[in-house]
C-alpha cells in the first residue's frame, strides 16, 4: 500500500514520517527546494529542524508524482489552501482511493469541513472513505517519539480497521470513530478555544482558570457538535476532551501562543506576522460563530475569542464580558441551545 501526504508543515511531516515506517510513503512540499532538504538530509529543516525522519520516506514538490500511485491520500494543508490544493491534485486520485485529513479547520465563506469540501472536489468519492485523524497530536512531541494516541473518523469500517493498522505504531496508538461529523467539528473548535486559554495565560492566569476554562470551552464544543450532528460520546474521547486539553495546556499549540501573545498585550497583526505556521483559530473562529449561529447555539467563550481578534475588544473586555453573565445551573452543560 502506497500513502501520499500532502502538505510538508510539522504535522504532515510527522505524519509521513510515522506512516513510511509502515509502507512506501512519499511527502508533497509547496516548495521545490524543501522537499529536496527533506530528501537530502532526512528532516524538515523548515518546520521540524533537527529532528530525524524515518530513512525511506521520499519528498517531492510534483503533485502529480506523489499522488497518481498512492492507495492513500492523507491531506495536511490549511484550511484557507486546502481546496485549491486537492483541486489541482483531483485528476490523479482515483475514485477508490480513501482521503484522509489532518486538517483542523473551516474553510471560510462556505462553513464547509474539509471533509466535506473533499467530498465536493471529488464528486466520483464514495464519502464513506473520507475521514479525518484528530487528537491530542501535538506534532513535535510524536516527531520526538513519545507516546501519544488519536482519533481515525471514518464511515467505511473495514477502511478504517486498514487504515487503523497503518497508521499506528508502538508509540502511536489509533482509535477507530464513525463519527466524522463530531471528530472533526470538535478538531476545528478546540483551535478557538486554545486562543482563549492563551489569553488567560498571557494575563497571568493560573490552573484554576486553564481548568474552568476548559471545562466550560469542552460544553460550547459539544453544543455545536451535537447540534450538527456529531455523537456526544465522541467529545469526550480523545478528539474531543483529549485534544482540548492539550491544545489548552501547551506551549506547542500555534493557536495558544497566538492567545498568550494577545494576553501579553501584543496586537493581533504583529503576532501572526512572527508566525511561520498558521494558526487555524485564527481564521477559524468566524467559522465557528457561524455555524452556531446556524445552529442556534451559544458559544460564549468563542463569542468573546471573536471580539478580541475582529471587533478590537481588549483581553480584559472579553474576561469581564465573561466573568458577567448571568448565573446559570451546571446540569444544562450538554444541552444543544443551552
Amino acid at each position: 500500500m502506497r500513502v501520499a501526504v500532502v502538505g510538508a508543515g510539522s504535522w504532515g511531516t510527522t505524519f509521513a514520517s510515522l506512516v513510511a515506517s509502515k509502507a512506501p510513503t512519499t511527502l508533497w512540499a509547496r516548495r521545490a527546494e524543501l522537499a529536496e532538504a527533506i530528501d537530502r538530509t532526512h528532516t524538515n529543516p523548515d518546520y521540524l529542524p533537527g529532528i530525524e525522519l524515518d530513512p525511506s520516506l521520499r519528498a517531492s514538490a510534483d503533485l502529480g508524482e506523489v499522488l497518481r500511485p498512492a492507495d492513500v491520500v492523507v491531506m495536511a494543508v490549511p484550511s484557507h489552501g486546502y481546496r485549491a490544493v486537492l483541486e489541482a491534485g483531483a485528476p490523479h486520485v482515483r475514485p477508490e482511493t480513501p482521503v484522509v485529513s489532518l486538517t483542523k479547520g473551516i474553510e471560510a465563506g462556505t462553513l464547509l469541513r474539509m471533509t466535506q469540501v473533499t467530498a465536493e472536489v471529488l464528486p466520483g468519492h464514495d464519502r464513506s472513505i473520507i475521514g479525518v485523524v484528530s487528537g491530542p497530536n501535538l506534532a513535535r512531541e510524536i516527531a520526538l517519539g513519545q507516546p501519544a494516541a488519536t482519533v481515525l473518523a471514518l464511515g467505511d469500517e473495514p477502511t478504517a480497521r486498514e487504515l487503523q493498522a497503518l497508521f499506528m505504531t508502538p508509540r502511536f496508538r489509533v482509535y477507530t470513530n464513525p463519527d466524522v461529523v463530531g471528530a472533526e467539528t470538535a478538531g476545528a473548535a478546540k483551535n478557538v478555544m486554545a486562543i482563549a486559554a492563551g489569553m488567560a495565560s498571557g494575563m497571568g492566569f493560573g490552573d484554576n482558570t486553564r481548568a474552568t476554562l476548559i471545562t466550560r470551552a469542552l460544553a460550547e464544543i459539544t453544543r455545536l457538535g451535537v447540534a450538527m450532528g456529531g455523537d456526544p460520546r465522541t467529545f469526550s474521547g480523545l478528539a474531543g476532551v483529549g485534544d482540548l486539553i492539550a491544545t489548552c495546556s501547551s506551549v506547542e499549540s500555534r493557536n495558544h501562543r497566538v492567545g498568550r501573545a494577545l494576553g501579553e498585550g501584543r496586537s493581533l497583526e504583529e503576532v501572526v506576522a512572527e508566525m511561520r505556521m498558521v494558526a487555524e483559530g485564527v481564521k477559524s473562529t468566524a467559522g465557528i460563530l457561524a455555524l452556531a449561529e446556524r445552529h442556534g447555539v451559544d458559544m460564549p467563550i468563542a463569542r468573546q475569542v471573536g471580539r478580541v481578534l475582529y471587533e478590537g475588544a481588549s483581553v480584559r473586555e472579553a474576561l469581564e464580558a465573561l466573568m458577567g453573565r448571568p448565573a446559570r445551573s451546571e446540569v444544562e452543560l450538554l444541552e444543544a441551545r443551552a
